[in-house]
């Protein structure tokens, strides 16, 4: 059943993706500030006159009017706002990435104000041309908190006291960070060793304290972030990610 007919205007957003409908429309996922993951329908986009054809661009700042009350609404007016250098090569792909991290964990029309703000940063720090691990890792840790997963970074779960930069943690699912000689001493610990990613203190008081400076800290970041994001998508592969493993190989 339809929900209430709605008319939303000036409502900053950016698109996350768009599909071809019919002969000269398109559908389009758009990431809303107020509103989160829409779909709306772009009725005449393709034609080769549209105002439309050369605004629903990926990774450019926009604002959005749009109409009606189904899961697929109507786009109305796209207004671009510009100030964002186009992404190309790794950084292209890397907003591929964020692009479908959203689509993939967001629901549509759930609101999350604070993760568009972590997106706009992101998309402007590759167009930029700033280092791009930092970013992704940065942005993976702002999807997971604002998508209600605790991320215990500074705790150790098994005392409640906190971390120390030189020791070792294994950061275990749904539990959080314990440190090494803790879990060896715990019924069934060492057989969680090998299947949690193994940290220094320091990474994750790094993470905590939003510095990813240091070169290990990045590396165990990385492993961390993926394991948490590859158990919430229930171990299905993300072909931004294929793409670019692949680009890297070569």
């Amino acid at each position: 059943m339809a929900g209430p007919r709605q008319r939303i205007e000036q409502q900053p957003a950016w698109v996350l993706h768009t599909l071809p409908w019919r002969e000269t429309s398109l559908i389009v996922d758009l990431f809303a500030r107020d509103h989160g993951r829409v779909a709306l329908v772009a009725k005449g986009a393709r034609r080769p006159h549209s105002q439309l054809r050369g605004v629903l661009m990926a990774f450019q700042p926009l604002l959005i009017d749009w109409s009606g009350g189904g899961e697929v609404k109507t786009l109305a007016r796209a207004e671009w706002l510009g100030g964002q250098p186009l992404l190309t090569g790794r950084a292209l792909l890397c907003g591929y990435y964020l692009n479908e991290l959203l689509l993939r964990l967001t629901a549509r029309e759930d609101a999350h104000p604070r993760l568009f703000a972590a997106y706009a940063d992101a998309v402007g720090a590759l167009g930029r041309g700033e280092a791009e691990s930092p970013i992704l890792r940065r942005f993976e840790l702002a999807l997971l908190q604002d998508l209600g997963y605790e991320v215990g970074l500074a705790t150790d779960a098994a005392t409640g006291s906190g971390l120390q930069p030189d020791a070792r943690y294994l950061y275990i699912i749904e539990r959080g960070p314990v440190r090494l000689e803790i879990l060896e001493q715990e019924q069934d610990g060492v057989a969680a060793l090998g299947e949690q990613p193994l940290l220094s203190g320091q990474t994750l008081l790094d993470m905590a304290a939003d510095d990813f400076t240091r070169a290990e800290t990045l590396l165990q970041s990385k492993q961390l972030l993926r394991v948490l994001i590859n158990h919430i998508l229930g171990g299905q592969p993300l072909q931004s990610r294929r793409v670019l493993k692949e680009l890297q190989e070569l």
